[in-house]
């Protein structure tokens, strides 16, 4: 009889030194990638902020282009369908917060009868956001 020859097959697989390396590794990355990652619910909505002052400003344009004078309030524009609803700001989670920026009168050069609004006030000019809070550039929001 033959002598039996027991093949042992090695088992292939990862060792523990192996494994440690590669979850360092990924530790490693992540730790990198967690800086960069954390800002980005503010910076979201950092671009909502410009997006929805962008749109009033625009609208704001519109409506003086079209009626020849401002608009008292921002639900006007939404009466009169410039926009759907008023946006919200993200900063302070509120339609209600915006800072409204009015036309000032000029005594030297008085608007002509047909350009004032059906009240006589003056309109709204100009939209910032109402928060008081920082950009993560620096920048105060109320300044945008």
């Amino acid at each position: 009889m033959l002598p039996r020859r027991h093949a042992r097959r090695r088992t292939r697989g990862f060792t523990l030194l192996e494994l440690i390396i590669v979850v360092a590794m990924i530790g490693i990355l992540a730790s990198i990638a967690m800086p960069a990652l954390k800002d980005m619910p503010r910076r979201a909505s950092e671009s909502v902020l410009k997006t929805n002052l962008r749109t009033m400003r625009e609208v704001l344009d519109q409506h003086y282009g079209d009626k020849g004078h401002y608009p008292a309030t921002l639900e006007e524009l939404v009466d009169k369908g410039y926009l759907r609803a008023v946006p919200y700001d993200p900063m302070t989670k509120s339609a209600e917060t915006w800072e409204l920026i009015f036309e000032e009168a000029d005594p030297d050069n008085p608007p002509a009868e047909t350009d004032l609004p059906e009240g006589g006030e003056p309109g709204i000019m100009d939209v910032r956001s109402g928060s008081t809070q920082n950009a993560l550039d620096g920048t105060p929001y109320n300044t945008w």
